[in-house]
């Protein structure tokens, strides 16, 4: 995974993220971390370049999902 490329439509959370670092992954590209911030401090500190887009068609279709499901979406997260 070394020469590896993550692409996410969020924002890693801390559990994606312990697994971008432990696997070495040396670059992360999000679509947006407005809905969701995660964990891209964490990365960061552990030698991981983070690209945010912040792409207004990712931020719009997770606006979308969350409106649609917050249920899903909290337990997701764990605020639920």
């Amino acid at each position: 995974y070394h020469d590896c490329t993550l692409y996410s439509t969020l924002m890693p959370c801390f559990l994606c993220a312990g697994a971008v670092v432990q696997f070495q992954i040396p670059r992360v590209i999000v679509g947006e971390s407005r809905t969701f911030p995660g964990a891209r401090d964490f990365m960061e500190a552990h030698g991981v370049r983070v690209i945010d887009y912040d792409l207004e068609r990712c931020r719009l279709m997770m606006e979308t999902f969350i409106q649609e499901y917050p249920d899903l979406w909290y337990e997701d997260i764990g605020e639920k």
